[in-house]
């Protein structure tokens, strides 16, 4: 994945769009995390840019990389509903969604919402419930809303599920159905620190500063705050000469032979909105190849699969992302 796309600090351009508040918003968020969590860069400016395109992330990782403390301290910075479910082999979906239960003072059943029904919900090792209670979370990522007994009732505004997983433990795991894993806008790889940033974490241990917790982090961003700021991110232009390179990049993963499943046009939409999100973090009001090389990784590697011979060989599909953005011809 490239560098954090050029911010307008370097170019000198002034843009039309009013990005000054939305880059404000989301410095404050960044620093509101970083005063906790430490390292992650990359990571925190993908869950940043996924929070103002109104897109759901997966985050992987292996156990003690705080992929849960990340997804908590991104959820306390916004001022609005935070809810958590863990996942586990014997959960139902009427345990995520909820039920109808009869109420004899009134004679009829009333809807109880399950714990879905919140703002911005971390659902803990996703990858832990088997298919029929993974089903229960489809109609929710897709269309905001949840069907039950024949009755609508929709998700508030903001909406945001953050899932971890980890992807080393097979035992007691169920493989996330195609389906689900199209329904997030990225997927976030978490890796270990670097050896600076592991000394650092230590040294906040030796002075006391161990146990990282999230009691200490406010609220920066209101839910006005962040609609105005989708708002904006759609308003970013984009020409169509990249329009059709996103086109063309998405493509290339449905006749790459190291692939036995491309990517759908919901990852080209993901790119898309995505890369606008990154240009108006970075203070651009257009969109340029870079911002759309910031996402592509995290938008695909979860909508492509390996052929098995291509496994088995230990390609990995980032390196086929990596190799199909360095054959595509880049506009100018």
């Amino acid at each position: 994945m490239t560098d954090t796309p050029t911010t307008t600090d370097t170019v000198g351009f002034a843009p039309q769009l009013p990005l000054g508040g939305l880059r404000d918003s989301v410095n404050r968020v960044r620093e509101a995390i970083t005063n906790v969590l430490v390292g992650q860069e990359e990571a925190l400016d993908l869950l940043l840019i996924a929070l103002i395109s109104d897109g759901h992330v997966l985050i992987e990782g292996a156990p003690g990389l705080a992929k849960t403390l990340t997804a908590k301290l991104l959820a306390r910075t916004v001022d609005t509903g935070f809810g958590r479910l863990q996942f586990t082999p014997d959960l139902m979906p009427s345990d995520v969604i909820g039920t109808s239960v009869f109420d004899p003072r009134t004679t009829a059943f009333e809807f109880r919402p399950g714990p879905i029904f919140s703002n911005i919900v971390l659902v803990d090792e996703i990858n832990r419930a088997p298919a029929k209670t993974q089903a229960a979370l489809f109609e929710v990522m897709e269309e905001r809303q949840a069907t039950v007994d024949g009755v609508r009732h929709l998700m508030g505004s903001p909406f945001m599920i953050l899932a971890t997983q980890n992807p080393i433990e097979q035992e007691g795991t169920y493989r996330l159905p195609e389906a689900q894993l199209d329904r997030f806008f990225f997927k976030i790889v978490i890796g270990y620190p670097a050896l600076d940033q592991e000394v650092l974490i230590l040294q906040r241990a030796h002075e006391g500063q161990g146990r990282l917790s999230v009691d200490g982090i406010a609220p920066v961003l209101t839910p006005q705050q962040l609609t105005e700021a989708r708002a904006l991110v759609r308003s970013v232009k984009c020409e169509a000469k990249l329009l059709r390179y996103i086109a063309q990049l998405v493509d290339h993963t449905r006749t790459d032979h190291a692939l036995s499943l491309g990517a759908s046009p919901r990852a080209s939409l993901a790119m898309l909105i995505g890369a606008k999100a990154a240009a108006a973090i970075a203070g651009r009001d257009f969109v340029i190849p870079e911002d759309i090389h910031f996402v592509a990784t995290p938008v695909l590697r979860h909508r492509i699969q390996l052929t098995p011979e291509r496994e088995m060989e230990g390609l990995l599909v980032d390196d086929v992302v990596k190799r199909i953005i360095e054959r595509t011809e880049v506009p100018r």
